[in-house]
């Protein structure tokens, strides 16, 4: 919180960034307020205020100043650290003040500025910070200190750690030992919160240090296990970011490069695990009680169940990092025996279910690392799933934990045996509840994906499966979006399926969600709600992308098209029913390729025909697809061309300027998609026809929009052109091409020039960058011409020369083959120094006027 002299402090520092040292007389601001602190020792606490802010102000991007100034701001203090420690030591004599002085203190050390650990561990600061560690309640400003320091020894900028090593051996041992508070339970938690944090800023930074193995950083690591012990979730989970560091340093390879030999590097890092095993294995022990449902579970509100699944979630990391030190198999051992703890303390079969099932999610967690081998737990983790409690949450999770053993059990010997009763274990999920039920329908895909040769036999079961949860029967409470995942099932079963075989299992498939959509359609479609329509549609959708016979696809699309066609001329105006049906087609495009030639050409007539009423962006997403598959084929070229000509031709004409563009984001962005494709796979198609240049003219007039994904796909457009040799070296193409941009080019680039600046948002500026590098790569000089004529339009006022001068010699570097990182430092700074305040951003803006085209400009 800051004093009363807090906003007079933030605005004296916020003036210093702007004025050079020189200005505060022979030697900076900071020795104008040591000579204002001998003069006035009445307002010492506003200017130890003042002192505390100027670092922070280096950092505090809502001043506008021009990057080369606040460099400088950042160089004049670090340049003056050594006077401000001597004031902020000078100040320690008044004790009144001690608390201020030490945040002050903190505030410089964020600097990370190279002074000398020796000197450092000397320093009377340091040691005042270190002395109030044992002071009750803690001092809040001397953890901050020692935090800083801590970060500081780690700082590439100070030396690093092998140069901090005097301070380090100073405040690590003081740090350890406080260890003993953590257990206190007459300890205010906040100081225990604090003592966690020193603990956790300990491990994170000598993280490299203490992989080493030495006794000295195992007695840290056991420290770290103390505060991972805590109860106080908030507390134990700050020692998280530590344990998933420290299995980053033990396994990975360029931990041990230094060592040579791949012999060397083996047993190093062999030694290196022995060493950490038993941290890792106490790990799992103390991590496993905390995604524990509580006791009121039933009553948690909204805020504390999205609490406790991310507790859940972040414990399943710090698992994961286990299951990678122990390896999975040994750390799904340990948590077996807990898992029989558990079953020893609360009665057999788990009649107090919360234990069994929080061990449950942690075997669940680690799946991913448990050997499709295993051979000693995962058969009694199987069997004991089938004598387990109908409750709902240990259910869900028992269905979770199958679906993630999917690879498991079609490994395992008995595999073919144990699949009947583990899918009876799917179907009891699917009754129980609907998280319960989506939690089945998830399993029941992974194990149709892996298992799926094991399954082939069972087809007929799981297509009864399939129809009972689609249609509610067996008191299945499977919901439209869930069921999906059981039609993927299905599909993947399907597809093991010879031929034959699967013609007749997907004809049977498609049969089912057929026959709803021909009922419907003997009604008003009109009046239907999109959603009877989706959810059947939407499952044609999954079976067209899932089922990997494209002729036994292709023949379903062609069998099925007439009630395709139906709806495409029924609801044209409906864009949920449109986007699904289109979807469908999209899969059954991809899947089936040329199979589906047959339809393919009344497909694109319906989008053409409909897309000129009724503007749906999914048809133009649906082209794309058939453009991929279909644009080189010259037997589509007619149809093609005719379809490429006249989605655009009607796009340009709904987006003549900047403010149609930003009320359809949606056509703009499926439309620039389209175009991309179009360069790709049928240039021969799309450049020579007469509407390239219109198309270009409408990317470049909405270059500016402000719909992320539009702007992005409008401005790859762009640049596929400009790249345009990459992809396509056809000199007729490229001379189309230049006819086209050399004319625009001024305008484009002012435009482009103007985005880095402040038209479009900063998240954009690696996407505006591009373009640009694209533009100058293929027009040399002439873009950098095209460059310097825009950057001359902003007044120095906005833009100095030298920084102007910058930008255009980045861009010029480029045409001689620059590095591009050159080109982006250089935008990113023009970028900073254009949007340093709204009044200057405005004043760029009027000046490049990027909505003001200029699209016929003479060939210069």
């Amino acid at each position: 919180m800051r004093s009363k002299y807090g906003q007079i402090s933030i605005a004296v520092a916020a003036l210093a960034v702007h004025v050079p040292a020189a200005d505060w007389g022979d030697s900076g601001i900071v020795s104008w307020l040591r000579d204002e602190m001998n003069m006035h020792p009445e307002y010492v606490p506003g200017f130890l205020e003042l002192l505390t802010v100027l670092p922070e102000e280096t950092f505090n991007y809502k001043i506008a100043a021009r990057p080369d100034r606040r460099r400088q701001f950042e160089n004049e203090l670090t340049s003056q650290m050594e006077a401000a420690l001597s004031i902020l030591t000078a100040c320690l004599n008044i004790s009144e003040l001690k608390e201020q002085v030490l945040e002050a203190f903190a505030s410089w050390l964020r600097l990370r500025h190279g002074i000398p650990g020796a000197v450092l561990a000397c320093h009377p600061l340091v040691h005042a910070a270190l002395s109030s560690l044992n002071s009750d309640p803690l001092s809040e400003a001397s953890v901050n200190v020692i935090s800083e320091l801590i970060h500081y020894t780690a700082a590439p900028s100070s030396g690093g750690i092998s140069a901090q090593t005097p301070l380090i051996q100073v405040i690590v041992p003081q740090i350890l030992s406080l260890k003993s508070h953590l257990r206190d339970s007459l300890k205010d938690e906040e100081d225990v919160k604090a003592i966690g944090r020193l603990f956790a800023d300990v491990g994170d930074s000598y993280v490299e240090l203490i992989a080493t193995g030495s006794d000295e950083s195992m007695v840290i690591v056991h420290a770290l296990l103390e505060v991972t012990s805590h109860p106080e979730f908030d507390i134990a989970s700050m020692t998280f970011n530590f344990w998933h560091s420290l299995q980053l340093a033990l396994t990975k390879r360029d931990s041990y490069s230094s060592l040579g030999s791949e012999a060397s590097i083996e047993a190093e890092r062999n030694r290196r695990l022995h060493i950490f095993r038993p941290a890792y294995e106490s790990l799992v022990s103390l991590v496993g009680f905390r995604v524990q449902y509580p006791e009121d579970y039933q009553g948690l509100s909204y805020e504390d169940l999205k609490e406790f699944k991310q507790t859940r979630y972040a414990v399943a990391d710090v698992l994961i990092d286990a299951a990678l030190i122990l390896g999975g198999d040994t750390t799904l051992k340990i948590l077996y025996m807990k898992l029989l703890e558990a079953n020893a303390q609360t009665g057999n079969n788990f009649q107090e279910w919360r234990p069994a099932e929080a061990i449950l999610f942690c075997i669940w967690a680690i799946s991913n690392y448990v050997s499709v081998v295993e051979a000693e737990v995962m058969p009694q983790v199987m069997a004991l799933l089938q004598n387990l409690p109908q409750q709902a949450q240990l259910l869900q999770t028992a269905c979770l934990l199958v679906g993630a053993y999917s690879k498991w059990l079609n490994a395992a010997p008995a595999s073919v045996s144990i699949l009947p009763s583990i899918i009876r274990i799917l179907m009891s999920g699917m009754g129980t509840s609907e998280d319960c039920a989506a939690a089945a329908a998830l399993a029941f895909r992974h194990i149709c994906d892996d298992c799926r040769k094991n399954l082939c036999g069972y087809f007929e079961d799981l297509f009864t499966i399939y129809c009972m949860a689609i249609n509610g029967g067996g008191g299945y409470k499977v919901s439209a979006e869930d069921s999906l995942n059981l039609v993927e099932a299905l599909g993947m079963v399907v597809t093991e399926l010879p031929l034959d075989q699967a013609r007749s299992a997907l004809e049977k498939l498609c049969f089912s969600v057929a026959s709803p959509l021909e009922e419907a359609a003997k009604e008003d479609l009109d009046k239907k709600h999109a959603r009877e329509l989706t959810v059947h549609i939407d499952r044609f959708a999954f079976l067209f992308r899932y089922v990997n016979h494209p002729e036994a696809v292709a023949a379903e699309i062609n069998k099925h098209w007439a009630i395709f066609r139906v709806i495409f001329d029924a609801r044209p105006w409906d864009m949920r029913t449109m986007e699904s049906l289109c979807r469908a087609c999209k899969y059954a495009v991809r899947t089936s390729g040329r199979y589906i030639i047959n339809t393919i050409g009344e497909m694109l007539a319906k989008i053409q025909f409909h897309y000129q009423q009724h503007h749906q962006p999914c048809f133009l997403y649906l082209s794309s697809e058939v453009i991929k598959i279909f644009g080189s084929d010259p037997s589509c070229a007619d149809y093609l061309k005719n379809l490429i000509e006249t989605l655009f031709a009607h796009t340009t004409c709904l987006m003549t300027s900047i403010k149609e563009v930003t009320a359809r984001p949606d056509i703009a962005d499926d439309c620039f998609l389209l175009a991309s494709r179009c360069l790709r796979y049928c240039p021969h198609l799309f450049i020579p026809s007469p509407i390239f240049s219109p198309i270009v003219d409408c990317a470049v007039i909405g270059m500016t929009v402000q719909h992320r994904e539009a702007c992005h796909s409008i401005l790859t457009f762009l640049s596929d052109v400009f790249d345009l040799e990459k992809s396509v070296n056809e000199e007729q193409f490229v001379r189309i091409r230049d006819s086209v941009i050399i004319p625009r080019g001024a305008t484009i680039t002012r435009i482009l020039i103007s985005s880095l600046a402040g038209a479009l948002p900063s998240s954009r500026l690696d996407t505006v960058t591009y373009t640009l590098l694209a533009l100058t790569r293929t027009y040399g000089l002439q873009a950098v011409g095209w460059a310097k004529q825009s950057v001359s339009l902003i007044p120095r006022t906005a833009v100095t020369e030298t920084e102007a001068t910058k930008f255009l010699q980045g861009l010029s570097d480029v045409t001689n083959g620059a590095d591009v990182n050159s080109l982006i430092g250089h935008a990113e700074e023009l970028s900073d120094v254009c949007r340093r305040n709204r009044t200057v951003q405005e004043l760029v803006q009027a000046a490049l006027k990027p909505l003001e085209l200029n699209l016929v400009a003479p060939v210069s």
